[in-house]
């Protein structure tokens, strides 16, 4: 199995609505959600390189425990990567959502790394302002800015809602890569294990 310089992730985070009326806008609504345990457990130090650069989509709400992931993942937090100002979709107008306090528009991606990876280029910027599209997905600039910033190096995305080239991909709506293959025994054992767990409590 090949290792990746560059892993690029936007985990299902699962985390609690408190308000009936926010029910509708959560993630569960729109897709199967993962617990922090869950995501830490995967495998994803077996797929870094030596040198590896980690690009993690994270919550705000659960900015404290996203430091679980990455250290089980191998990685050590370097910095924000970048930081989605939302437009809405048919206007050039910010985009405000919720929130718990304010009215949230930003999200961002936070950047990691294993032992020393080299960046390639120093013209990146930080700052994408990009419409939003469909429930929770990234904006095409962020990857593309990441291919900027690491070069042409060895790359996969987790939980890849499509493929891309130049890119491997691994996730439940795209046919996964070749080498992903110890993520995939992962899934297998976890259902496995929850299917033992459902026959167990009969």
């Amino acid at each position: 199995m090949g290792k990746y310089q560059v892993i690029y992730a936007d985990p299902p985070w699962a985390y609690r609505v408190w308000s009936k009326k926010g029910n509708g806008r959560s993630a569960e609504s729109h897709y199967p959600t993962m617990s922090i345990e869950e995501i830490a457990d995967l495998p994803v130090k077996e797929l870094a390189d030596e040198n590896c650069a980690l690009f993690l989509w994270v919550t705000f709400p659960l900015l404290r425990e996203i430091w679980k992931v990455i250290d089980a993942w191998g990685f050590t937090y370097k910095s924000v990567a970048f930081v989605w100002i939302k437009q809405n979709k048919r206007a050039d107008s910010l985009f405000w959502g919720m929130g718990y306090w304010t009215r949230a528009n930003a999200e961002i991606c936070i950047l990691a790394t294993k032992g020393s990876p080299k960046r390639y280029s120093k013209r990146v910027h930080q700052a994408i302002v990009s419409h939003i599209e469909e429930h929770s997905k990234k904006p095409e600039e962020a990857r593309r800015r990441i291919e900027q910033l690491m070069g042409d190096v060895p790359r996969i995305e987790l939980f890849a809602r499509r493929e891309t080239p130049g890119w491997d991909v691994w996730g439940n709506e795209v046919a996964c890569s070749l080498g992903t293959e110890i993520l995939q025994e992962n899934k297998r054992k976890e259902t496995s294990e929850k299917k033992m767990g459902e026959l167990l409590n009969l």
